[in-house]
């Protein structure tokens, strides 16, 4: 029976008109961070919008080098009796060295984050489309923007009286790029356009109104890596085309469309005969079909969601870097700059990996956006938090398929960490570490501090979470082995720790952060890290449950039963009343490091809860404190994430206002300094992580939903500068969508959609409720 308690449920109808989805700016591009994104999960374009030379970077997600490769050791086994021995007596720089020698991977790794020549490799920028236009005089009225409602973006200008316009996108129907320039006056289209890349490129064709390049990415090995291919065609009305050098130049047209299309190797295809194909597809094509024909595509998907926060004063008049400037001098005079920056997160994830694909990559630590040839990082994968982040927000921003490349790449990845489970350990089942690539890279990093914490449990909650979201028992069935899998390997190689009893994990790290050992050492080797040992309960509690719902009665599933009575408990509170990081309380090197590993039990985990485990939520505050809340791009998103799930929507505010601190800087830095939100609305780390992005993205939808606690929680940490607003389409566990609105802090209508007939468990304004669907 419903029970509304005088709340009267309405249907609500997202008016994405009514919605703040616009990026703009009064002049070009002056760096790469400037530029707007544009992607279709395969191919991206950013365009500078430059008056005479204007600079699209062109992007390709498989666009990596390197090529598969095993970096297992395989004596590394023989070893690890010694390492835990050592971490048994309290030697844990000993351990560590012993780590550093013989548990480490084989050959150059990652090649430490600079990659591009060694086989591990790295997603490489695909090239640059050049313009060279001759606009001469006075130039007005200037303005570029992005409409992430339509994936499109514009340049617009007057010169010499006559007004320009040149409009881009990157279409979800066929994989191609397009860009128009148009004019209100006639013969008044002129420029001369190439193709440039730096490195690799073996073959450049040049044939009328067509360029055709194409070439191979270094192995690693000495050799020819993956093949890649580009095609531009430029149609043109009126005017003159003719070839000069490696350009093609225009003139006295009246409009001109250039359609771009490229490829890799990567998905079984011969890029050359792929770009020609996509090409001729669409080539004859007007352009208001292939912009009719992507709108149907993209708007549907990103319509599922739309979200207002009600402003005293609209601010889309004011350019979107003076917004962020002024955000953060002052968040609550702009909540159309949150709801921006929550739907810019939503249209990353639609631009930056492509689920209907064969072979779909998820998006990388650069999503699908770079300019460079070595990426910072190598582009890759880093599984000890960045891969992840990247995806927290897919299900309850209601694009769940979008989980799917992520979920595919981690059964590959599994299938590889068979190899690494027995090099290491001798073990069955599988384990990763904290870093992979497009060929499923599962060995340790070339160093102890960082490359040695394993990533396979915490790659299983976003199994897990796909199937809480959807209940989709076939998928569950599907992805049990790799979950069973996961666990037979934490089974067999964890130990009992002589001080507690416990069973933990041995050797390991909390990621990247490290302690004072008492003869003042610094280490990072240790057994048990508070991380490992909610992941492992995590696990291990979702695999049971999995056999339940399938109803296989696997005796394994009592085995685990039976071991997480012997696991440490999800949270040990130190001396300080704060969560405890590792099983001894050290002395921390950097208190306030990047990093909050030890709350992986708040979030993404749901141990520690302000209702159903208040004690513990006292110490993650605390925690937080110490901690602070200054930290890198991705590290300020995360916060925004533990905030909302303890219920403090105005903290949560509070690092929304410093993850979109204005930043133009460019060199890496970890400890925060220019940290923040660069003009194009892209995380500064720094340099540029998407992580960020998608994390706080998360974070927003996190503040007025959430579901980990057993029941629909509706504004579980509003800030007190989102006083009125409404939202439709946010997901829920249990296969539930959930539209609501609020006045003065307080839901006035909702509604909640799913299976007919359901009663589900409700919060909202304080008071539990029973809702029927």
């Amino acid at each position: 029976m419903r029970k509304l308690l005088g709340i009267i449920c309405v249907l609500l109808v997202g008016n994405v008109q009514g919605q703040d989805l616009k990026m703009w700016y009064n002049k070009p591009a002056s760096q790469w961070e400037e530029t707007l994104p544009l992607g279709n999960g395969l191919i991206g374009m950013m365009p500078d919008g430059k008056i005479n030379d204007e600079s699209i970077v062109l992007n390709e997600i498989s666009m990596w080098s390197g090529s598969p490769q095993d970096a297992n050791n395989y004596e590394a086994k023989n070893s690890v009796a010694d390492i835990q021995k050592l971490l048994f007596q309290g030697k844990n720089d000993e351990a560590e060295a012993l780590v550093n020698k013989n548990f480490v991977c084989v050959g150059a790794g990652s090649g430490h984050g600079n990659g591009a020549n060694v086989p591990y490799g790295c997603f490489q920028n695909f090239g640059f489309m050049n313009f060279l236009f001759f606009h001469q005089g006075e130039t007005k009225d200037y303005k570029r923007w992005l409409d992430i409602s339509e994936a499109k973006s514009g340049t617009s200008f007057n010169n010499n009286g006559v007004k320009f316009l040149r409009e881009y996108f990157t279409s979800f129907d066929k994989n191609v790029g397009v860009v128009r320039l148009s004019a209100d006056k006639k013969k008044s289209i002129h420029f001369a356009m190439h193709f440039y890349r730096d490195q690799n490129v073996e073959e450049y064709k040049i044939n009328g109104n067509e360029i055709s390049i194409s070439g191979n990415l270094p192995d690693g090995k000495g050799g020819r890596g993956i093949k890649f291919a580009a095609k531009f065609k430029v149609l043109t009305k009126g005017g003159s085309l003719k070839n000069h050098d490696n350009q093609i130049i225009v003139k006295d047209a009246d409009e001109a469309v250039v359609l771009f299309s490229a490829s890799t190797s990567y998905y079984d295809h011969d890029p050359v005969q792929y770009v020609d194909a996509e090409i001729k597809k669409v080539e004859k094509d007007s352009y208001s079909k292939l912009w009719r024909d992507h709108e149907s595509r993209y708007k549907p998907l990103f319509n599922r969601v739309s979200l207002q926060i009600a402003d005293q004063a609209p601010k889309i008049d004011v350019p979107t870097n003076e917004r962020l400037a002024n955000f953060f001098k002052d968040p609550s005079q702009d909540n159309g700059l949150a709801t921006l920056y929550y739907q810019f997160g939503r249209y990353l994830t639609l631009s930056s990996t492509a689920p209907n694909v064969p072979k779909a990559l998820p998006p990388n630590l650069q999503g699908l956006w770079a300019h460079q040839i070595q990426t910072p990082w190598n582009g890759d994968y880093h599984l000890n938090i960045n891969a992840q982040m990247n995806h927290w927000g897919v299900e309850v921003n209601n694009l769940s398929e979008y989980h799917k490349p992520f979920i595919e790449m981690i059964k590959n990845i599994a299938n590889e960490g068979t190899k690494t489970a027995q090099a290491y350990y001798g073990a069955p089942g599988w384990v990763v570490y904290m870093m992979s690539n497009i060929w499923g890279y599962s060995a340790p990093g070339e160093q102890a501090s960082w490359g040695a914490s394993t990533a396979s449990g915490w790659l299983c909650n976003h199994l897990w979470e796909h199937y809480q979201f959807t209940k989709d028992e076939s998928y569950l069935k599907e992805i049990y082995p790799v979950l069973k899998n996961a666990a037979v390997f934490y089974k067999a190689t964890m130990v009992k720790d002589p001080k507690t009893g416990w069973l933990v994990t041995s050797p390991s790290v909390s990621p990247e952060n490290g302690f004072k050992l008492p003869n003042g050492k610094r280490a990072a080797v240790v057994m048990g890290p508070t991380i490992d040992n909610q992941i492992v309960r995590e696990l291990y509690e979702s695999f049971i449950t999995a056999n339940k719902v399938l109803k296989l009665n696997d005796d394994f599933a009592t085995d685990l039963q039976e071991d997480i009575k012997s696991l440490p408990p999800a949270v040990v509170i130190s001396k300080s009343g704060r969560v405890m990081e590792w099983l001894e309380d050290y002395e921390e090197t950097e208190p306030k490091h990047r990093h909050v590993s030890h709350l992986y039990g708040l979030y993404p985990a749901n141990f520690i809860s302000p209702i159903t485990s208040p004690e513990w939520a006292d110490a993650a505050k605390k925690t937080l404190a110490v901690r602070g809340d200054d930290g890198t791009g991705w590290s300020r998103a995360w916060k925004i994430l533990f905030w909302a799930r303890l219920h403090d929507g105005d903290h949560s505010l509070e690092i929304l206002r410093q993850l979109l601190q204005p930043a133009l800087e460019q060199n890496t830095t970890y400890g925060g300094a220019g940290a923040g939100t660069y003009p194009n609305l892209f995380c500064a780390h720094p340099p540029f992580q998407i992580d960020g992005n998608f994390g706080g993205s998360a974070g927003i939808a996190e503040m007025l939903l959430q579901s980990h606690d057993g029941y629909i929680h509706l504004l579980p940490a509003l800030p007190a500068a989102w006083k009125n607003g409404k939202v439709s389409g946010l997901k829920a566990r249990g296969n539930y969508t959930v539209d609501f609105e609020w006045k003065n802090g307080e839901v006035t209508k909702f509604v909640i959609k799913g299976k007919k007939g359901q009663i589900v468990p409700v919060l909202k304004n304080g008071e539990k409720i029973n809702y029927k669907i």
